[in-house]
């Protein structure tokens, strides 16, 4: 049987392919939080809206095109490389929208359109702001099709770090590779391969909500990236520092990471935030165990940097590497180096049940696209 260039395509991207699924797709949209900041960013600032043209890249199912129009845009572009496109333009022609919006099929580095846009949309996060690198063509859509002054929703990205405690997850973890530690596997003596096994557990990312009283202190590391004018070696490969004072004595087992969004308007700025204290939503947040983990006392900073380089599994690698300083020689510190894309899913605790405790009101989605 023979197969299509598009099916080649779809074959030849993971990310094409699982965002290709209606199931998928859903779980985006049935995300309250993200979608519902996307729709209150755009109609909040109809203004900007009003009688422009936008390009939405990674449209999906179309819906940032749709509140677009809705908030009067008279142009909207939705560029999809994966098959969920033909889908995407059932749904325009379903709303008689055919006249303003176009469902472009490819890829955002080929596509092309009548004339440079006024704004551009997207929805380019993965888990830590950067996982699945869409943000690269979020970036390459703005050199190629955005006018001089134009917007971009979201505008800026702020990938958070903090230290944290967390002796079950290390423990579930490390026991991960217990299966390794067998001397006698149906007569067979299995220990050289438990360092092994373990090296592979712990560069795995965990994901997944987790309680904000983990975390060693109250101050974070932040990298900042604004979309308006960062380049897209600015997001291959960058590093940060962080200086974390010790807010109760403790066992660091790692490094907790998550995002927040702003999008900013004529009118106002709208934030997207999925950190441990706010609404869940299908990004959760992340954890980056390390091997060796760190004693630290109350009074003591946790010095070091993480440093992000993409890698081609669409992903990074992160290396981080943490010390003690004033300890006794030698110096406490450890290292440890992450694969993005090798994520673990840890459900155990319920973020949203938890707001909605403290008063939040959240109803969380059932997502799980990551």
């Amino acid at each position: 049987m023979s197969v299509s260039h598009d099916e080649q395509e779809e074959k030849g991207n993971v990310f094409s392919r699982y965002y290709s699924q209606l199931s998928h797709q859903q779980n985006m949209l049935v995300d309250a939080v993200r979608t519902t900041t996307y729709q209150r960013a755009i109609f909040n600032n109809t203004s900007d809206f009003q009688g422009s043209t936008v390009l939405d890249v990674g449209t999906g199912s179309g819906v940032l095109c749709f509140f677009s129009v809705q908030a009067g845009a008279a142009k909207a572009y939705g560029v999809e490389m994966s098959n969920v496109a033909e889908s995407a333009r059932k749904l325009v022609v379903g709303n008689g929208l055919e006249g303003q919006i176009e469902i472009l099929k490819g890829k955002v580095e080929e596509v092309t359109v009548d004339s440079k846009v006024d704004i551009i949309v997207s929805e380019p996060l993965g888990f830590l702001l950067v996982h699945e690198r869409m943000l690269e063509s979020y970036i390459i859509a703005r050199d190629r099709f955005l006018k001089p002054g134009g917007k971009m929703f979201p505008t800026t990205g702020d990938i958070i770090l903090a230290p944290f405690e967390d002796a079950q997850l290390f423990e579930e973890q490390k026991s991960r590779a217990d299966f390794w530690n067998d001397t006698s596997f149906m007569g067979i003596d299995l220990t050289a391969l438990h360092s092994q096994s373990l090296k592979e557990v712990f560069a795995m990312p965990v994901v997944g909500y987790f309680h904000p009283s983990i975390l060693l202190s109250s101050t974070f590391a932040h990298h900042l990236f604004d979309f308006t004018t960062c380049t897209v070696s600015d997001l291959k490969s960058f590093t940060i520092p962080f200086d974390f004072p010790v807010s109760r004595t403790g066992v660091m087992h790692g490094i907790a990471g998550w995002f927040d969004c702003s999008f900013i308007g004529s009118a106002c700025t709208v934030p997207l935030r999925t950190g441990p204290s706010d609404p869940g939503t299908h990004w959760y947040q992340c954890r980056l165990l390390f091997a060796s983990p760190l004693a630290v006392n109350l009074g003591q900073r946790v010095v070091g940097t993480a440093t992000f380089q993409a890698n081609d599994s669409m992903s990074y690698d992160v290396e981080i590497k943490a010390s003690v300083p004033g300890t006794a020689d030698p110096e406490v510190k450890t290292a440890q180096t992450v694969y993005l894309q090798e994520q673990h899913y840890h459900y155990l605790y319920d973020q949203g049940a938890a707001v909605d405790h403290e008063g939040g009101g959240h109803v969380k989605g059932n997502g799980g696209q990551i």
